[in-house]
């Protein structure tokens, strides 16, 4: 049985069909690219796995290791072993991102079946320098406010420390590429790529294939009108990189998804 079993979803916003059953299948170790154009569904799907209160469910399930998460709070997933790592992270000021991730790692751990003791501030430490040097980050950032003052590389760089550190079942990428340069691209790729295993599924929002090159999904997928239209492997993204979404468009018909 898939571990992460999208099956038959259908997803509103204020009454606006957006995700018009969908189905897609994940297992641990397997890292999944889901491509296509603006307005077609990709983000939104992103934000109905993890429980976006904005976004309705009317049709279909997210099943997690066989059990639907559809009546579980947000946070109440993130501790079954979801992760979103988002397109635009926001700025907490005032909280550092080691008192961030510290918190965070501590409820997963109190919500743990059976709960586990909170982890020691010393013991924390060496944790986090551990994933820092993981992903080849500077110990500095652990002081610094979240996100705030950050570029977009070093904040996307932040979202592959905080998927390190509470290393989740399932991680989403929402276009962590959005925004960054080649070198920032490798180096969050590289982030990603020392985290994935089998313990770990990934799913990989993109609009373009140079991310890819970097992380080598197992599967990718053509998501179109709220639906996966396609599926296939890497000869697939690279057609995209090269013809576009016009051949899309053309067989599937045109979007009216937002």
């Amino acid at each position: 049985m898939p571990e992460l079993d999208i099956q038959n979803l259908h997803v509103s916003i204020e009454g606006n069909a957006i995700i018009r059953g969908l189905n897609l299948s994940v297992r641990r170790g397997e890292v999944h690219a889901i491509m296509g154009p603006n307005g077609t569904g990709k983000s939104t799907l992103a934000y109905a796995i993890m429980g976006h209160p904005n976004y309705e469910i009317t049709q279909g399930d997210i099943l997690l290791d066989g059990k639907s998460v559809l009546e579980l709070a947000p946070d109440e997933r993130s501790r079954a072993g979801l992760f979103l790592a988002f397109q635009y992270p926001v700025s907490i000021p005032g909280v550092t991102v080691a008192n961030f991730l510290r918190t965070a790692l501590n409820a997963k751990r109190r919500h743990a079946d059976p709960p586990q003791e909170e982890i020691s501030v010393l013991e924390f430490r060496k944790l986090l320098k551990a994933k820092m040097d993981l992903i080849e980050m500077e110990y500095a950032f652990g002081g610094r406010y979240l996100n705030e003052g950050f570029s977009g590389g070093e904040k996307k760089r932040t979202e592959v420390l905080q998927l390190a550190a509470l290393e989740p079942s399932f991680a989403i990428l929402d276009e962590t590429d959005s925004g960054l340069d080649i070198d920032a691209i490798r180096i969050v790729s590289e982030g990603v790529n020392a985290l994935k295993g089998p313990k770990m599924g990934v799913v990989v929002i993109t609009h373009y294939q140079r991310i890819l090159n970097y992380l080598q999904p197992d599967f990718v997928h053509v998501m179109f009108d709220g639906r996966i239209v396609e599926s296939g492997g890497d000869k697939l993204a690279l057609q995209l990189e090269e013809h576009g979404y016009d051949w899309v468009r053309e067989k599937y018909g045109q979007t009216d998804a937002a």
